[in-house]
C-alpha cells in the first residue's frame, strides 16, 4: 500500500520540478533574447524575415478563423435570445455583445491557437534541428550569439505582430457576424454596426490586444526554449514540435483565464 502511494508522490514531485525548471529556463531565455532588443534595427533582416513569416505567411489563416469566429458567435448570441423569444428586445445590443466577446476573448485566443501551432511549433522544429545536427554549436564557434540570432528575431517579430494579426481577424469576425445576423434574423447593416459603435469600449479593443501581444511572445518563448534544448534525432524534433504547441496551448488558456480574473 505504501509503495503505490511513494510512486504517486514522485511522480508529482517529479512533475512539479520539471515545471520550475523549465519555467526558469523560459525566465531565463527571455532576459537573454530582450537584452538585444536594441539591435534590431542592426539585425532587421532577421527580424523582418520572422516578421513575414509570423504576420504575413499566417494572415490568410488567421482571416478564415476570424471570419468564423465572428459567425459562431453571432450564432450562439442569437439562438439564446431567440430560444425565450428575446431577439426583438435584444436587437440594440446583440452587435455590441458580439463585438465584445469577439475583441477580449474569442479572437485574443483563437488567433494565438493558430499562432501556436503554425508558428511555435515551426520555431521549434526549425531550432531543434539546428540543434541536433549541431549548427547552434557551430554559430557559437563562431562567436554568434544564438539567443541574438536566433532568439530576439522570432521573440520580437511575435510581440509585434500577434496585436497586427489580431486587429484583421477583429474586421472580419465583426463582418462574418454582421453576415449571418443579416442572413438568419434580417438585421441591417445600420442595427448591427450602430450597436456596436453605440456601446464600443476601447478598453475593450486594448485589453485584446495586449493579450495577443502577451500571447504571442509566450509562444515564441515556448517554441525557441524547446527549440533549444531539443535532443534524439529526427524523433526528438518530431516530439518537441507536438511538444511546443501543446505547452503553448496550455499556458495562453492558463493566461487567459489570469487575464480574465484581473481585468
Amino acid at each position: 500500500m505504501i509503495n503505490p502511494i511513494i510512486k504517486i508522490t514522485e511522480s508529482i514531485g517529479k512533475s512539479i520540478i520539471n515545471f520550475i525548471t523549465e519555467l526558469g529556463q523560459i525566465i531565463l531565455l527571455a532576459f537573454n533574447i530582450i537584452k538585444y532588443f536594441p539591435r534590431c534595427f542592426k539585425d532587421r533582416n532577421l527580424v523582418l524575415e520572422q516578421m513575414a513569416k509570423v504576420g504575413s505567411d499566417s494572415l490568410p489563416l488567421v482571416l478564415l478563423i476570424g471570419s468564423f469566429t465572428g459567425a459562431i458567435a453571432a450564432l450562439q448570441a442569437t439562438n439564446i435570445f431567440d430560444k425565450f423569444n428575446l431577439i426583438e428586445l435584444a436587437t440594440p445590443f446583440l452587435g455590441s455583445s458580439i463585438a465584445t466577446v469577439v475583441f477580449t476573448e474569442l479572437t485574443p485566443v483563437l488567433t494565438a491557437l493558430v499562432i501556436a501551432g503554425r508558428v511555435g511549433g515551426s520555431m521549434a522544429a526549425q531550432l531543434g534541428t539546428m540543434n541536433v545536427t549541431e549548427q547552434i554549436d557551430a554559430l557559437e564557434m563562431m562567436a554568434i550569439d544564438k539567443h541574438r540570432y536566433l532568439g530576439m528575431p522570432r521573440l520580437l517579430s511575435a510581440l509585434v505582430m500577434m496585436p497586427v494579426l489580431a486587429v484583421f481577424s477583429n474586421a472580419v469576425a465583426l463582418i462574418g457576424g454582421f453576415l449571418l445576423t443579416y442572413i438568419k434574423f434580417d438585421f441591417s447593416f445600420y442595427t448591427f454596426f450602430d450597436s456596436v459603435i453605440t456601446y464600443f469600449s476601447f478598453y475593450d479593443v486594448i485589453i485584446g490586444l495586449v493579450k495577443s501581444c502577451v500571447f504571442g511572445g509566450t509562444t515564441a518563448l515556448i517554441g525557441v526554449n524547446v527549440g533549444f534544448n531539443t535532443v534524439g534525432g529526427a524523433e526528438g524534433v518530431g516530439n518537441s514540435t507536438v511538444r511546443a504547441f501543446t505547452l503553448s496551448a496550455a499556458v495562453i488558456l492558463i493566461l487567459d483565464a489570469v487575464f480574465g480574473y484581473i481585468f
